[in-house]
């Protein structure tokens, strides 16, 4: 597998072919952070486009210091930002499961397991989409994305302890708004 370093200097040498293999590399991952984070399939295909398109006309200004895929997260969630400021708003988030790739519990033998398994992950998805914007985008990274701390910190700009204290806040009020909803435990 060629890397990062290696499709870029093929990149600025001319070859369009290293660009292309890194929209495949990353397409997916990018625009399932930005659904994520934005709740919006359309909008989620957008910036991706976008992101891989702005990318593209100021590689040159790459300067490797962090990798590829960091750079272009910035790219990406800061058109996520400039959207949301335009239309001045939290859009809900929709789905949450469907574009992970996460695993599916098999309820076939357990009818009223999938079904309230199915309302759980409606709360779920509600509350998360309820989140401060910056709340939501640190548990996507986190929790969906898989980062940790100091990865984190790279992409959003800020410090580890920073992302450890917000990480907290946002997991307490995700709880506190799915816990009504929740099996009470015996």
């Amino acid at each position: 597998m060629v890397s990062d370093g290696e499709l870029l200097a093929r990149v600025l040498a001319g070859d369009v072919g290293g660009f292309e293999e890194l929209v495949r590399k990353y397409q997916s991952r990018l625009f399932n952070t930005i659904f994520h984070v934005l709740g919006n399939v359309h909008d989620a295909e957008e910036l991706t486009q976008e992101a891989f398109l702005k990318a593209w006309s100021h590689l040159a200004e790459f300067r490797q210091a962090s990798s590829f895929y960091t750079w272009l997260y910035r790219i990406a969630m800061n058109l996520v930002a400039t959207r949301r400021r335009l239309r001045r708003g939290n859009a809900p988030l929709e789905i949450f499961g469907e574009q992970t790739g996460s695993t599916v519990t098999d309820h076939r033998n357990n009818p009223s397991g999938f079904l309230e398994s199915e309302e759980i992950c409606q709360q779920v998805r509600e509350a998360l989409g309820k989140l401060p914007p910056a709340y939501r985008e640190i548990l996507v990274l986190r929790e969906i994305e898989g980062l940790d701390y100091r990865a984190i910190a790279e992409v959003l700009g800020i410090p580890v302890n920073t992302v450890r204290s917000r990480l907290f806040r946002a997991r307490m009020e995700l709880r506190d708004r799915v816990a009504p909803f929740l099996p009470k435990e015996v």
